[in-house]
């Protein structure tokens, strides 16, 4: 179990930097993918299989597809294609195909073992709803607001510059 929590911590810690010194956005949103699924790894390692569930789902899913959507948004042209072939030589692939087989051998290891102990209060879906839309609603609404204004500001920034490109011909 601790092994579990180390590596994966770790793993964390090496894409969230890997993440932050990334050029390419798309190889950055990759990273940070890993990064996500690494911490999902460590609250099921300490005993919270339910926040590791949420982690998954919400962060690492539903946030980086919005992610993913943005950047396409922005057609990024044909430049940032043939950067991108270059970037895409199998040495790229090495960090990152190193850092998610840890995180999956951690998983695999961790589901393989027959009683894992799990401490702690368990939380059921139910009472998770009720928190969020309870006493945090206005925190669960304004993070959606951000999000919104985020992808609001993307779209613009990609629209000025295909005006910009449109004016001077």
């Amino acid at each position: 179990m601790e092994l579990a929590f180390y590596s994966c911590g770790l793993v964390a810690i090496i894409a969230t930097v890997a993440m932050l010194f990334s050029r390419n956005p798309v190889h950055g949103l990759l990273y940070m993918i890993v990064s996500l699924l690494a911490v999902a790894m460590v609250f099921f390692a300490v005993g919270a299989p339910f926040a590791a569930a949420l982690e998954m789902i919400v962060y690492a899913g539903a946030i980086m597809v919005l992610f993913v959507f943005v950047v396409m948004m922005l057609n990024l042209g044909g430049e940032v294609e043939l950067l991108e072939r270059v970037w895409l030589q199998p040495r790229t692939w090495v960090l990152p195909a190193v850092l998610s087989a840890v995180v999956l051998v951690q998983l695999v290891s961790f589901l393989w073992d027959s009683a894992p102990s799990i401490a702690g209060q368990e939380v059921s879906p139910k009472q998770v709803g009720i928190l969020l839309f309870g006493p945090y609603l206005l925190a669960v609404e304004l993070a959606s607001m951000i999000l919104l204004g985020a992808l609001v500001v993307a779209l613009h920034l990609g629209r000025r510059e295909d005006l910009e490109e449109g004016d001077g011909q």
